[in-house]
């Protein structure tokens, strides 16, 4: 099992690391050709890419926040992740017709 943090954000490896969440590899991008049944991507995966790794078999947490209408589009420290409540969710996704019975 691998565990990767996609992410090109300096703050949120930062936030990651003073967090104590263990990655195996940070990726400013996501290879879906690399992921595999069991792996773990955390991230702010597009919702198709979140799907996808989902029906590889790995499981996808969001790096959730609530960024203020002012802050979007900026680089965000570790600090300003913690400020906005940060926080890493587990999520299921699936495309709306593929779903299992």
């Amino acid at each position: 099992m691998t565990t990767y943090f996609v992410t090109r954000h300096p703050g949120a490896v930062d936030w990651a690391r003073e967090s104590g969440i263990s990655v195996d590899r940070q990726l400013a991008h996501l290879d879906i050709a690399e992921v595999k049944s069991g792996d773990w991507v955390i991230g702010t995966l597009p919702v198709h890419l979140a799907a996808e790794v989902c029906a590889l078999g790995a499981r996808y947490f969001h790096l959730a926040l609530e960024i203020p209408p002012g802050w979007r589009g900026r680089e965000l420290s570790a600090e300003d992740l913690r400020r906005f409540g940060a926080r890493i969710v587990e999520y299921r996704v699936v495309e709306a017709g593929k779903e299992t019975p």
